[in-house]
């Protein structure tokens, strides 16, 4: 994979799977736009990235935040002039699993507003300039969860397989431009402990693992990849 001249938009980037796969799009040389919320973590990364040689962006945005995410990528398109490849990885999983029942409306509403709006707004606020450049590569992070449902994860495993649905059918409205779109689902992704009940290869998957796949998608060589959704799972035993 090269990505010299490419410049690539990395949301939710400060950690896990995003933190992974901007250090390998670094490391492929490509131009990056990284946004989080966690200051500390993002300037963090910023400096690792640099030290890499490459272009670095930082911005901190809630990707919740409509007018904030519109805000960023007009500036990155001031300054770069075009938008390549977009990972929305930003996402979030918050107090544990309970019951549907147990739950309540502003659960499920924060992981609507960050998990789909999230990455709606994102594409949405790229997708002119990819159009007009009749290229563009755009990468969701889905989950198992949104494949099978969850017990206990009902809302969080509704949101992700809204992206799923989300990737499916931007990717026959766009396909016609140029613009691929495709979604990873990882399985349990843990390198601090291991689940070997979890899949068939007997342990958790790696944040790399996952980078990996994500960045494949992002690159010209899945130019004939397009509506999928990649789950990187170990071949995950029955939900």
């Amino acid at each position: 994979m090269d990505f010299t001249g490419k410049n690539v938009i990395v949301t939710g980037a400060a950690q896990g799977i995003g933190r992974a796969t901007a250090i390998l799009l670094a490391e492929h040389h490509a131009n990056l736009v990284i946004i989080d919320v966690n200051p500390s973590s993002l300037q963090e990364l910023e400096k690792e990235l640099k030290d890499k040689g490459v272009m670095v962006m930082a911005r901190l945005c809630d990707v919740s935040d409509e007018s904030g995410v519109y805000a960023v990528v007009e500036e990155v398109l001031r300054s770069l002039g075009k938008i390549d490849a977009l990972i929305n990885n930003a996402g979030i999983y918050r107090e544990g699993c309970m019951h549907f029942v147990k739950s309540n409306s502003e659960l499920w509403k924060t992981k609507i507003e960050v998990n789909i709006l999230g990455t709606m707004y994102f594409t949405h606020a790229v997708l002119s300039n990819m159009i007009e450049n009749q290229y563009g590569r755009i990468v969701n992070l889905g989950s198992v969860a949104g494949v099978y449902g969850l017990r206990n994860m009902v809302d969080y495993s509704m949101s992700k397989g809204a992206i799923i649905a989300f990737t499916r059918a931007l990717a026959k409205e766009v396909g016609p431009y140029g613009i691929t779109v495709n979604a990873v689902s990882p399985g349990n992704i843990n390198e601090k402990t291991n689940a070997p009940e979890m899949s068939f290869l007997g342990r958790s998957g790696t944040t790399r693992e996952c980078a990996n796949v994500v960045c494949f998608l992002a690159s010209d060589e899945a130019s004939y990849i397009s509506g999928q959704n990649y789950q990187v799972d170990g071949s995950r035993k029955s939900m």
